[in-house]
């Protein structure tokens, strides 16, 4: 089940949700409003040889980003979010998508344990202008039955936009099967 806005809160005073900083003045009928961290990163695609894509840090140009259309980039939240208690779903804001810029399209599900500035995907259908600390999505909690296994995983040790890794599994099973 989902929380409403007001569970949300309780539950942040209570110490079960970590959103850090906390304004309750972003909070919803059933989500929080995040903001879009200082840092962004334009990706590009990686080698033929199997190397995984590469970052190229993005600096602001009086204060906002240009985000141009056709490239991806990865972001992050400002705030420091999660909980041991419950799910996170971050997803990026309506009134964003309609000005053109998909936030998050893959991986919207947090886990469990998980507490930290979550990695942004942004991907612009138009060029577009982002502000550090505009708001820009929205993260959800739901509980969880059954035994809850804390996220222990590479992406929850950080608080900076984080490159996929999958390149880097892929390599380690060529060669575990000699393929590589």
């Amino acid at each position: 089940m989902i929380l409403t806005g007001s569970a949300i809160t309780e539950a942040v005073t209570r110490g079960d949700i970590v959103i850090d900083p906390f304004d309750e003045a972003r909070v919803n009928p059933n989500s929080y409003n995040y903001r879009l961290g200082p840092e962004i990163y334009r990706v590009r695609s990686g080698s033929e040889d199997g190397e995984g894509p590469q970052q190229e840090r993005m600096e602001p140009t009086n204060g906002r980003f240009l985000l141009r259309k056709g490239w991806f980039y990865l972001g992050h939240t400002l705030e420091r979010i999660g909980s041991t208690r419950y799910v996170t779903s971050l997803i990026g804001r309506s009134s964003i998508g309609r000005l053109g810029l998909f936030v998050q399209l893959s991986a919207d599900l947090g886990h469990c344990g998980a507490v930290h500035r979550w990695t942004l995907e942004l991907l612009p259908a138009l060029d577009i202008y982002v502000y550090p600390g505009q708001i820009i999505g929205q993260v959800s909690f739901w509980s969880v039955t059954g035994d809850v296994l804390p996220y222990q995983g590479w992406y929850g040790q950080h608080d900076r936009p984080m490159p996929s890794k999958l390149h880097e599994n892929v390599r380690y099973q060529e060669k575990v099967r000699g393929l590589r």
